[in-house]
């Protein structure tokens, strides 16, 4: 069996496919993309195919080797994107072959089921209110929600106190059984986050997330000490090596993407590296369907397993949804905030193709917003 041809996608609202085919007619789909830059990333995946066409699909770890390792230039975004995607497609395609989940190719699932947390937004705490309760009505155990807007970088007595009541609103409707998890964006500064850490201390969110930006790192474990709250990040750190130094500095909880950080491979090494620290994994999924599914697959597999982010109903999916590219929504349907174990082979989907190719016509151009602060200087988003 070797891989004859692999194909990419451009599909709304701002996500990138990629299929493989085999020579025995074995398909495997992944998601390689970095969120406003799909069309570059598609760019590397044709340049990775060279060498991936006419290669034995089953050996996964060896081409994961040659991808990453291959070229003197390594790393990156835009790379560890294009190899994670190839690799989800390799997954997948080994699971077929075995007839077998991958989480049982990765040793087998050490749960049954796996806890997910919903996104909740609203830039009043009345609209964050409604949100979390609507959420709590569909059975949701935890949620999370942007800690603000646009901040400044060295917040205000108002931007910390508007942050305190946001999360109060949230904690109200939870209760203490529930919980809630904020997300700073990197958007302040290292002693901005350890004021909002501070602030927030009573009110016991599950995590805080991206305190501070990855460039920000030597500065992380003033940080860390600065409050009981852990401390969540990971979600632009692409290699196992990039996590040692906040793992080193007390990181509770890290965040890899499995479109973003090597694909399935990768983010059980880095769940690995955290269990040797004392720290969990709540792997970041804010993408598509394809990806959700090979995090779920790790999730699975994985002892020091959090929780799992997904995006039904996120604000970014205003034109599809994670359900809109397959053919059965069941493997994202929540039992009492939970994902329950899925014994399909591969990455346990089946890719509505016919969709894929239709929104492929159509295609999309998705940018972040780029902000700025009062005075016109740039703002992190």
């Amino acid at each position: 069996m070797k891989i004859e041809k692999i194909e990419t996608f451009l599909v709304p609202p701002r996500w990138l496919f990629c299929r493989v085919e085999t020579s025995d007619g074995v398909v495997g789909w992944g998601e390689p993309v970095v969120e406003g830059r799909a069309e570059v990333v598609r760019a590397a995946i044709d340049v990775l195919a060279e060498y991936l066409i006419g290669q034995d699909p089953l050996q996964i770890e060896r081409h994961w080797q040659v991808l990453t390792k291959g070229g003197f230039y390594r790393g990156g975004p835009v790379l560890s994107s294009a190899v994670a995607g190839l690799d989800h497609a390799l997954w997948d395609i080994a699971g077929k072959v075995y007839g077998a989940p991958v989480a049982a190719l990765l040793g087998g699932r050490v749960r049954d089921r796996v806890r997910v947390y919903a996104w909740v937004g609203g830039d009043e705490p009345s609209s964050i209110g409604d949100a979390v309760a609507e959420q709590v009505a569909a059975g949701m155990t935890a949620v999370k929600m942007n800690a603000s807007g646009q901040i400044q970088t060295s917040p205000s007595v108002a931007e910390v106190n508007d942050i305190v009541t946001r999360l109060a609103a949230a904690r109200e409707v939870l209760g203490d059984s529930r919980d809630v998890a904020i997300d700073l964006h990197g958007r302040v500064g290292v002693a901005g986050a350890r004021r909002i850490l501070h602030a927030v201390e009573g009110l016991q969110p599950m995590f805080v997330e991206e305190p501070v930006l990855p460039e920000q790192m030597a500065h992380l474990s003033s940080v860390v000490e600065t409050s009981t709250i852990p401390v969540a990040l990971g979600e632009r750190l692409y290699h196992r090596a990039e996590f040692m130094a906040p793992l080193n500095a007390g990181v509770a909880v890290v965040q890899p993407d499995v479109s973003h950080a090597g694909g399935i491979s990768e983010l059980r090494r880095i769940a690995v590296l955290a269990d040797a620290h004392g720290a969990m994994l709540a792997p970041h999924c804010p993408l598509g369907p394809i990806s959700l599914a090979a995090s779920l697959q790790v999730s699975f597999a994985t002892p020091n397993f959090l929780i799992q982010e997904q995006s039904r109903g996120i604000h970014y999916n205003v034109s599809s949804d994670l359900t809109s590219y397959v053919v059965d929504p069941a493997p994202f349907t929540w039992v009492n905030g939970h994902a329950e174990w899925n014994p399909l082979p591969g990455l346990g989907i089946t890719v509505d193709e016919a969709a894929v190719r239709a929104a492929d016509k159509i295609g999309h151009s998705w940018r972040n917003p780029v902000w700025t602060h009062e005075d016109g200087s740039f703002a992190e988003w």
